[in-house]
């Protein structure tokens, strides 16, 4: 006979881009069956965060205090800075609170840009004109206004186009009426639901250009209620998720996968308050369409598919719906707050078309954990002028984050 060792391999579990309820249940009853799991949280870490971050979906959507309405003569001081970028004769890239004067709305909206850090941590800007503008003028509107949120633009791309510029806005839209899905590394290119996730970044932006004919509704969770939660009634999860995960690098040479953690706690200090920053896109773990899973990266654990799947199905339970009009710009944390939207439909004259920018504000921006420090910079380290790209369509692009 022959003496033959047998190696096993450590396999992906079973789990896709899109959650399964019943799988998770089943995961859940296996792994408590089977091990023995972390009755409290890592120490250090809060047992509970009290703050205006943590907050319930369904107390949200019965208010509309984090919605801020402009007025007409707001409209027509927003509608004079346009026309005295234009009149400059400068590239967007160069777009900014002196080149787009706002002597009335500006500090309005730098308000605003402390309750994204400090308070509920996102609202929306209603009534923007859209249709009065063309496509360029409505993104040298949005990038305006926005510069007052967050100073700085993040790259929409972690490579430079040819010409040595970064796109700083990128077209969430369905496109695969001209490209063929197989090529779509990326749910918002598609009419697919979003699973809750983060971007790259401190703030995400989106300005509603169009709605779809039915669905793609937007929803936000706060992803420190869904900590509060995990805390008090799955505590070895925060540890799951505070442990280092394999994040796939889809094929890049240099960097096939890194090994980070996706939560992260900040004790308070002298000038901020303790803080739980959970950062993580879905299918960096699981694939998504032209982008499958690497097979030669460590997979992850049983226990990290779970914890996915909770992120996910706590965030959804207590989601708020936003009710997401054209016109509307919505404002938020990324280090705070998780975000999905519904699949959706397109029709003729209405075909669903968001803009986004990636923002930071340094003036009450988050400290950034080590782990994600090149992501971010990335995304937001020695931007030029001359550097930023405002394409006026959508395409086929790769991402930082989502």
């Amino acid at each position: 006979m022959s003496n033959v060792a047998t190696i096993t391999k450590a396999a992906q579990p079973d789990i896709q881009y899109h959650p399964d309820y019943v799988k998770y249940q089943e995961r859940t009853h296996r792994r408590r069956e089977t091990e023995s799991l972390q009755p409290s949280v890592p120490a250090g870490f809060p047992q509970k965060l009290t703050s205006p971050l943590v907050w319930e979906g369904k107390d949200i959507e019965k208010r509309t205090d984090w919605i801020y309405q402009l007025s007409d003569s707001q409209l027509d001081e927003i509608d004079g800075a346009l026309q005295g970028f234009k009149a400059l004769n400068k590239p967007l890239g160069y777009i900014n609170e002196s080149t787009f004067p706002l002597p009335n709305v500006g500090p309005v909206l730098r308000g605003l840009s402390k309750e994204l850090h400090n308070g509920r941590g996102f609202f929306v800007l209603r009534g923007l004109r859209i249709d009065e503008y063309s496509r360029e003028d409505n993104i040298i509107i949005y990038t305006g206004v926005s510069s007052y949120i967050g100073r700085i633009r993040g790259r929409q791309q972690d490579t430079r186009l040819q010409n040595g510029t970064s796109p700083m806005i990128s077209h969430i839209k369905d496109i695969t009426s001209t490209v063929d899905r197989e090529k779509i590394g990326a749910p918002s290119n598609t009419a697919d639901k979003q699973v809750f996730h983060t971007d790259a970044g401190d703030i995400i932006s989106l300005l509603c250009l169009s709605p779809a004919a039915e669905g793609g509704e937007s929803y936000i969770s706060s992803s420190w209620n869904v900590y509060n939660i995990l805390a008090k009634e799955r505590p070895d999860l925060i540890h799951t998720l505070s442990q280092d995960w394999p994040v796939d690098g889809f094929n890049n040479p240099k960097k096939p996968y890194t090994l980070r953690p996706l939560l992260y706690h900040q004790p308070a200090t002298a000038t901020s308050p303790e803080r739980v920053l959970i950062q993580y896109a879905r299918r960096y773990f699981t694939g998504f369409l032209a982008q499958p899973r690497s097979a030669d990266i460590p997979p992850i654990s049983e226990a990290q598919a779970e914890a996915l799947d909770a992120l996910h199905f706590l965030a959804e339970k207590h989601s708020a719906s936003l009710d997401f009009q054209k016109g509307d710009v919505q404002y938020v944390n990324n280090l705070s707050i998780f975000h999905a939207r519904n699949g959706f439909r397109d029709g003729p004259g209405r075909e669903r078309h968001l803009l986004r920018l990636w923002l930071r504000d340094p003036e009450n921006a988050w400290a950034t954990p080590e782990p994600l420090q090149y992501r971010w910079d990335t995304v937001y380290k020695d931007i030029t002028e001359d550097e930023q790209a405002f394409p006026l369509e959508p395409a086929l692009r790769k991402n930082v984050g989502s």
